[in-house]
């Protein structure tokens, strides 16, 4: 019971995707930007509005805000362990995304597919150190296409374009 729950609440179980028969290993792992907790912290930080709410009001409508504060303080909690949940993979072979805390979703990508990273950084995302990859293969549509909020996005796209041209070299025979 304690290992479905970490699991699935605590941190993800990132070795079960690997393919250890033909000896995948992690290169980088990203966890999401921090700034996507802020939603979550903003919902936080109302919800202890309607807690202050809460406390000085009559007895009689105590438990409305009461029960928007508890509501607040649920989804913020669930939105944040949701984004925590969200890892995109970089190994030596492919790319790969998991994504969600009770359904969870699984995108791959083999590193011979990539044809083009494209890497987008929004104004915030320049001052605070985040931005998109849109990977580009030879099939039109794929399940790993966006990733947004990658933290240091720029030496992240380096490792994977090193990856993906290690991969290009013809390996040399020696006779």
């Amino acid at each position: 019971m304690a290992g479905w729950w970490r699991q699935t609440f605590v941190e993800p179980d990132i070795g079960k995707y690997l393919l250890r028969e033909e000896g995948e290993v992690i290169v980088d792992m990203v966890r999401r930007h921090w700034i996507v907790y802020t939603r979550p912290a903003l919902e936080a930080l109302l919800g202890l509005g309607f807690v202050a709410v809460f406390l000085f009001s009559s007895l009689e409508v105590a438990w409305l805000p009461l029960l928007a504060a508890g509501s607040l303080f649920l989804h913020a909690a669930w939105l944040e362990r949701n984004e925590h949940m969200d890892r995109f993979v970089i190994t030596d072979k492919r790319v790969f995304r998991v994504t969600g805390l009770v359904a969870k979703t699984f995108a791959t990508m083999p590193l011979r597919r990539i044809l083009d990273i494209a890497m987008q950084e929004p104004l915030i995302g320049r001052v605070t150190g985040y931005g998109h990859f849109v990977f580009e293969s030879a099939a039109q549509e794929q399940g790993l296409r966006k990733i947004m909020f990658v933290g240091n996005p720029a030496e992240r796209q380096r490792v994977i374009q090193r990856l993906v041209q290690q991969r290009d070299q013809p390996t040399q025979r020696l006779n």
